[in-house]
């Protein structure tokens, strides 16, 4: 992962466990998908948003879409870095990009894009995400995240 104006993209550490592994003892495919939403739902609290408090809110995010492609495969005990890169952000919807690397050697593993939608926690309907939210990755991506570029604003 590399750093844009000399800042640290955001990255989740988390451990491989034996939960995690097949009967090959390597990271089962379905558990990158896990590790990338923990990020995307830690990169929300690194921004002070918790789930919790946005549920409080009548708001969720719920994906909408993903692909992910595999390139190596983790194993037990490993220690990943899971990064979560928003590179769209429209009225109601963001896009993530997604990388699992493994800490040791910074191999990557896993890729991946998701968009997440916002919606009523009530009603499932689409809602605009907050501007105290959208503010904040937008502040996020000024001070060198992201570049500006890479974050498209929707209607």
């Amino acid at each position: 992962m590399r750093a844009q104006n000399g800042l640290e993209p955001f990255a989740h550490r988390c451990r491989v466990y034996y939960e995690d592994t097949d009967a090959g003892g390597i990271v089962y495919y379905v558990n990158y998908l896990k590790f990338m939403e923990r990020a995307r739902t830690e990169r929300l609290r690194h921004l002070g948003f918790a789930q919790s408090q946005l549920a409080g809110e009548n708001l969720l995010f719920v994906v909408h879409s993903s692909e992910a492609r595999y390139h190596a495969p983790a194993r037990l005990d490993d220690e990943l870095l899971v990064s979560a890169h928003v590179t769209e952000l429209n009225r109601a919807s963001l896009r993530f990009t997604q990388q699992v690397r493994r800490a040791a050697d910074n191999a990557l593993l896993c890729e991946g894009q998701f968009l997440v939608a916002c919606v009523r926690a009530d009603t499932f309907k689409p809602r605009a995400i907050p501007d105290a939210l959208r503010t904040a990755f937008v502040d996020e991506s000024s001070a060198g995240t992201h570049s500006e570029q890479e974050i498209k604003r929707g209607s």
